[in-house]
Parts: C-alpha cells; sequence; structure tokens
C-alpha cells in the first residue's frame, strides 16, 4: 500500500493502463492512507468508496484500447467540497448544506469521470470558498501535513493537504483569490490557475463570470499537466469554454524550451513579503535565469488592482450569496456576510469603474508580454501559519483591514484573467514549503506548465511529497 501511495499519478496511470495494478487496488490504497492519516490532517472528511468502487468494476469492464489519450484508466481522485458530485454529501463547508446530498454531478465531474477518474471523497473548504485558510463549523479544520499546527491555506486546501499526505494521486480545486495556488504553495505541491473558459463546469448561476475558475492540482508538474488534459474541452453548459486544444500538455512539457526574457517582481510593487519568503523566492527565480535569455526585475503596472479585485469579488458574493442574508443570515460566518453586504453596497458606478480599470490593467498586461515570456513572483506573502489563525492581519507592519488583503500575491493576477502556476521552491528555516508562481499570456497553459517543469527539474522539491504528517518542533 505504502508503495502504491508513493506513486505519481503518471507512474500510477501506466501501471493502471499495463494492467500493472487494478483501480481497486488504488481505492484500497487511497482509503487505507486516509483512513490512516485523516485524524491528523482531516483532509478528506466526505468518502465515497463505495460509489468509487462500483465506478471501478464499470471500468475495469472495458479495454483500454476503447479510449484515447485522455483517459486515467481508473486512478482516485479527490473533488473539492464546492463542486457537486451525484449521490454523494455536498457541504459547500456550510451549516445550511450541511446534510444536502448532490442530486447530480457538475459537467467537470461528469467529463472527469468519462475519462477514467474514480472519485473517492469531497476534500475539504472554507465555507463557500470564503478565505485561504480552510475551516468551516461542518467539517472542522484542515491542517498541514508538513506541521499539522499549522494551516494548508485554502481555499482548496483540503485538495492540497490530501496530496501532500498521499491520500490521492490528483485533486481538483477551484480558484478566486488564489484558492489553487496558495495551498499549494503551503503543502509543497504543485497548483495551477488555468484562464477562464479552460476548464468547463456548471450548470452555475453565475456562468458568465471570470473571476473563479476550477483547475488541477498535483504532486508534480507533470501530474498537474496530466489532470489539465483529463479537464479541458468546451460544453454548452459552459458558454465561456475553450475547445480543447490539439495537443496534450503531459506531452507538451516534455519539449525542452529556452524562454526569452523573463521578469521577476519580488512584491507585484505593492506587497509586503515576510523576509524568510522574499529570500526564498529570489533565490529560486535566479535559480530559472539559465532557461531564459535574461531576467529583469520588472512587473506590469498593478496600479488599483486591489480595488478592483475588492469590487468584482464583492459583487460576485453578492450575486451568488445575497439571498441567503435574508433566509440563513444566523448559519453565515461573519466573514461571508462582510462580502455579500460589501457587494450590495456597491453602485453601478464602482462596477462601472472597475471594469473599466480592469480592461486598462488588461492592456498593460499584453504590453507587457510584447516584451516578455513570463513572469515570475512569490506565491504567497507569508509562510504556513498556526492553523488556529483565521486570516493574517499584518506583514511586516503593514495592516490589513479586512480578511483577504494578504492574498494579493495571487488576487492580483487574477485581475488579468491570465494562468499561473505555484510551484515548491524551498523551505523556511523551521522546514515549512514556500512556492514559487509563474504566470505567462492569456490561454498560455502551455508555457506555464513548461516553465514549471524546467525549474522542477533542477530541484528535488517534488520528491519530498507525500510526507506522513507530524508536528515540527
Amino acid at each position: 500500500m505504502q508503495d502504491l501511495i508513493k506513486l505519481t499519478a503518471i507512474e500510477a496511470v501506466e501501471k493502471l493502463k499495463a494492467g500493472e495494478v487494478s483501480p481497486l487496488e488504488l481505492i484500497d490504497a487511497a482509503e487505507a492512507r486516509i483512513l490512516e492519516t485523516d485524524d491528523d490532517v482531516n483532509a478528506i472528511p466526505i468518502r465515497c468508496f463505495e460509489r468509487a468502487r462500483t465506478h471501478a468494476h464499470h471500468i475495469m469492464k472495458e479495454s483500454s484500447e476503447e479510449h484515447g489519450p485522455r483517459y486515467l484508466h481508473g486512478l482516485p481522485i479527490a473533488i473539492k467540497d464546492l463542486t457537486p458530485v451525484k449521490d454523494v454529501r455536498f457541504t459547500m463547508g456550510s451549516p445550511i448544506f450541511a446534510d444536502q446530498i448532490a442530486a447530480h454531478s457538475d459537467i467537470m465531474v461528469k467529463r472527469l469521470e468519462k475519462r477514467g477518474a474514480i472519485v473517492v471523497g469531497k476534500a475539504n473548504t472554507p465555507e463557500f470558498g470564503a478565505g485561504a485558510q480552510t475551516f468551516n463549523e461542518v467539517l472542522g479544520t484542515t491542517t498541514n501535513p508538513w506541521d499539522v499546527s499549522k494551516t494548508p491555506g485554502g481555499s482548496s486546501g483540503g485538495s492540497a493537504a490530501a496530496l501532500a499526505a498521499g491520500q490521492v494521486w490528483l485533486a481538483q480545486g477551484s480558484d478566486l483569490g488564489g484558492s489553487l495556488r496558495i495551498p499549494a504553495s503551503f503543502t509543497g505541491v504543485v497548483g495551477l490557475r488555468p484562464s477562464p473558459g479552460r476548464v468547463a463546469h456548471g450548470p452555475s448561476g453565475l456562468p458568465f463570470g471570470v473571476g473563479s475558475v476550477e483547475g488541477p492540482m498535483g504532486r508534480t508538474v507533470a501530474d498537474v499537466a496530466l489532470m489539465l488534459d483529463m479537464m479541458v474541452g468546451e460544453h454548452i453548459v459552459d458558454p465561456i469554454s475553450l475547445p480543447a486544444p490539439d495537443y496534450l500538455y503531459s506531452e507538451v512539457i516534455k519539449s525542452p524550451q529556452k524562454f526569452g526574457r523573463v521578469a521577476y517582481s519580488p512584491d507585484l510593487g505593492q506587497c509586503p513579503i515576510d523576509t524568510e519568503v522574499a529570500e526564498i523566492c529570489a533565490k529560486a527565480a535566479q535559480s530559472f535565469m539559465q532557461h531564459t535569455s535574461g531576467m529583469e526585475e520588472d512587473c506590469f503596472d498593478l496600479t488599483g488592482g486591489d480595488e478592483i479585485f475588492q469590487i468584482l469579488r464583492a459583487a460576485q458574493f453578492a450575486a451568488g450569496h445575497g439571498p441567503k442574508l435574508d433566509t440563513h443570515r444566523e448559519q453565515l460566518k461573519d466573514d461571508v456576510i462582510w462580502n455579500i453586504e460589501s457587494g450590495l453596497k456597491l453602485t453601478a458606478k464602482d462596477i462601472g469603474w472597475a471594469q473599466r480599470e480592469q480592461g486598462a490593467l488588461y492592456g498593460r498586461v499584453a504590453d507587457f508580454f510584447g516584451i516578455y515570456d513570463l513572469l515570475l513572483t512569490p506565491t504567497v506573502m507569508v509562510p504556513p501559519f498556526d492553523h488556529e489563525i483565521r486570516s493574517i492581519r499584518e506583514v511586516n507592519g503593514v495592516k490589513f483591514d479586512n480578511y483577504i488583503a494578504w492574498l494579493a500575491q495571487t488576487y492580483l493576477l487574477t485581475n488579468t484573467s491570465c494562468p499561473a502556476i505555484s510551484i515548491p521552491c524551498g523551505f523556511t528555516k523551521s522546514g515549512l514549503p514556500v512556492g514559487l508562481q509563474i504566470m505567462a499570456p492569456a490561454h498560455r497553459e502551455d508555457l506555464v506548465l513548461k516553465a514549471a517543469a524546467l525549474f522542477e527539474q533542477d530541484h528535488d522539491y517534488a520528491a519530498m511529497v507525500p510526507v506522513d504528517p507530524r508536528k515540527l518542533a
């Protein structure tokens, strides 16, 4: 069982395809590991092993030759508990939906299952994905396997912790303010925020939004590329969904690439960064220079970026959750109430300003990528912190007046709609993971994956997971 858990997703799929291991054996290994470790990390509190085994039996009746290259051959995965999986508990981390059973699966889940993925459980998330610390009143707090006294970040914290602890080989997450990238940074795994529309999902009450996206998480860059291959493709239910590319991401990352000019920004021009994080990321970026024609400290102008994000996020919360204030206010956490009320106070003038400024920002981003191939920057301002702290309120003497301001390193890039990945790049002196964020032009997931793969080849961080949950001195 331990040997199976240590396989990368790529290796596990190869063994499944060759018949060297069965989907049932991998489900057994995942179940054993979850039962062994989840009392410590609480990453996958909702489990559906019998549903998984039923699906495995269907897959095992099929011939491998029946499927094309976009197929996982029965690999167990986890789905974040913001996404419905038919006949499985679906809480969204909210007391309002504590006992809800999903009547249908999201089209993203259907696509993954059709392509040979087997869902073994739902990964924990904060209420409605609000915040980058994974706790809720229904399923409790998720901890970081590297140090169970710390947070794995969020809101895809359960997915990240499950990967780092070796509970599953791939996990899905979602990202608005950094919810794929932050937990990847905190747990020493890889998380990719794709361009809006790259991964079709729904049905959704807000199908035209480009802020929140679905994406893959894995222990290696190749694993993330593999999962993205399984997730891509347009769907009529998602009006902004993009066609699948005519290549496989898991293949293109194998082709060597020399990048042109690359920019590194230590703080996006406006973010306070913990000193140790800054040092680790600067050293990591310097190590990437060998794959470029040159690296410069530079960034596009992000003036107004914080206000843009806060306004558009608040408007999204008001649209998506506003009615809950009238029906279930007493069951909502304070941060969700604040976000909804902030949105309800907005005027058309406020939202119009944010949309115009976001358009101007994208123009600057387009100009920037006419000069540089990539942008590198720290993923998070701080290293993992105590899981009893709900949010960071101060960094380097800079105070924050709300629970999401400390996420600016990721959400400022969300404003651009460009793909960005977080990859492990070092450890603090106390042994906690730190991530480097890599961003490329819109719709160029191939470039961020190629860059991340090159960086990973030069370092041994991917080999350091999974880890047994522990508490550092």
